[in-house]
């Protein structure tokens, strides 16, 4: 499922290390509309349960992010992570 390369690809051509993108422009990204789940803080919660495969935690670390839902539920925060730069 690769539902999640284009939010990969817009990741890797960021040159900020840290930004908020709202829930409509993560749709505009992907072409899609966000599964219900993606408002859970869990769902985008880039460090928890690494060995189950999700496919926008995939994503975001192949392009050397971390993601966090932020705290009005509509956003989500990409924080580039240094030691991912390694590829």
């Amino acid at each position: 499922m690769n539902d999640y390369d284009a939010l990969r690809d817009y990741l890797m051509r960021q040159k900020q290390t840290e930004f908020v993108l709202s829930f409509e422009q993560i749709e505009e990204i992907i072409g899609a509309a966000l599964p219900r789940a993606a408002h859970r803080a869990s769902w985008w919660d880039s460090l928890r349960s690494p060995d189950i495969q999700m496919p926008q935690r995939e994503a975001c670390l192949a392009a050397g992010f971390v993601a966090t839902r932020m705290p009005d539920g509509q956003s989500v925060r990409f924080r580039k992570q240094p030691s991912q730069r390694r590829r």
